[in-house]
């Protein structure tokens, strides 16, 4: 019987120590959940050298013949790699080979001091990435920031791309959102204003606080990178009816950070490209709707030849 009690106030112990834990740094805990959850799909954690040094990235690859279709997927400003970690899985099962990376000053990848972090600089980092691994035309998707990144890199480097999918993207001159100071946020309130904007659900005030200080410690890196996307000299509105890339277009129809009339701006720039609108899902939709983002995705990429110049409604789930 001492034995047992024993256990028990050892749980309790064990578990009070874990609540506090999460309390202190809920960010760190629910890192920890989803490297686990990779692991057990099967998504290895990896690191490859290149010149701007040793990049972090996720790997999975699907059980088939030939190890599937390279697909390499490209988060946001003031992201990581773990963000795609519902599409990391559902794709894999799809039958793609996918890599996510962190991007300079992202993640586990390296911060430099000196770098500008500009849309250039990171597009640069994509392609290091993709020759250092040794990939052949890789499909590419990019979310907000990072479908800026592969639209400039599937424009600048036609030859390395294969087809392009772009999620509630960045790129084009401004036509409307919330942005700006919201990225610079102050207070835990300033951090649920930008998650109001982003589409997630209201989060606990001590999830906030750790989210701030997480935010802060990385600001001078958002900084940077802002700075140099509102000098406009990246911006494609110019560009892409140049794109010879198939591209698909998806787009969270509730999505206040980059309003859904971006996505029907970069569809009349291109008008070969395919739109699709998902009802009830916001900026976050690669992680909050994300059956339906990577059914839309896997349909593109795998349809032969590629889908053009539609635009779908993808009604909301019940």
């Amino acid at each position: 019987m001492r034995i047992f009690w024993r256990a028990i106030v050892a749980l309790v112990v064990v578990g009070l120590g874990l609540g506090l834990l999460f309390y202190e740094h809920p960010e760190w805990v629910m890192r920890q959940g989803t490297h686990l959850g990779l692991f057990f799909s099967r998504v290895q954690s990896n690191y490859v050298m290149t010149p701007e040094g040793r990049i972090h990235y996720y790997e999975g690859e699907p059980l088939i013949a030939g190890g599937g279709v390279p697909l390499v997927l490209v988060h946001g400003l003031a992201d990581r790699d773990e963000s795609w970690a519902p599409m990391l899985k559902r794709l894999k099962r799809a039958g793609f080979h996918v890599y996510a990376l962190d991007l300079l000053g992202a993640g586990r990848s390296p911060y430099p001091a000196g770098s500008d972090y500009s849309i250039s600089t990171q597009e640069q980092v994509v392609a290091d990435f993709i020759q250092a691994l040794g990939l052949q035309k890789p499909d590419m998707g990019g979310w907000s920031s990072g479908g800026w990144i592969v639209m400039k890199l599937a424009l600048d480097h036609p030859d390395m791309v294969d087809r392009v999918v772009v999620y509630d993207s960045a790129g084009l001159t401004r036509a409307g959102g919330k942005g700006g100071t919201m990225f610079h946020p102050q207070t835990p309130e300033d951090v649920q204003q930008l998650a109001n904007a982003l589409g997630a659900q209201p989060i606990p005030k001590f999830m906030a606080r750790d989210a701030l200080r997480r935010l802060q410690s990385e600001q001078w890196v958002t900084d940077k990178a802002m700075a140099s996307m509102a000098d406009g000299k990246d911006t494609l509105d110019d560009r892409i009816s140049g794109l010879q890339a198939p591209l698909l277009i998806v787009w969270g129809e509730d999505d206040q950070l980059l309003l859904v009339g971006d996505a029907m701006r970069l569809h009349s720039l291109d008008p070969a490209s395919e739109v699709d609108v998902l009802q009830g899902c916001g900026h976050l939709a690669p992680k909050t709707c994300s059956a339906r983002v990577a059914a839309a995705t896997a349909d593109f990429l795998k349809s032969n030849p590629a889908p053009t110049a539609q635009v779908r409604t993808l009604a909301k789930m019940r």
